[in-house]
């Protein structure tokens, strides 16, 4: 009993460290990806060139507009009347 007992635990004892030590060669993503500085306004613009027509960076009045305007073409109510 104790026998048979001890093989079904050691497949599985196996695969639970090899899961475990698999997490250890993740790549942190937190260093590979670009999101931008922080401390920047979000009216100053993304950093390339997929901007929304009509919006010029820096502009905080016209990035108000263009956001009100993309939240507005979000509402159901609008949408269904």
């Amino acid at each position: 009993m104790m026998r048979n007992l001890s093989k079904r635990c050691l497949p599985v004892t196996l695969l639970a460290a090899v899961l475990a030590l698999g997490a250890c060669g993740e790549r942190d993503q937190a260093t590979t990806t670009h999101r931008g500085l922080v401390d920047e306004k979000a009216w100053q613009g993304a950093h390339n060139a997929y901007v929304a027509p009509g919006w010029t960076p820096g502009d905080k009045t016209s990035w108000e507009h263009h956001l009100r305007a993309r939240g507005q073409a979000q509402n159901e109510s609008l949408k269904t009347n």
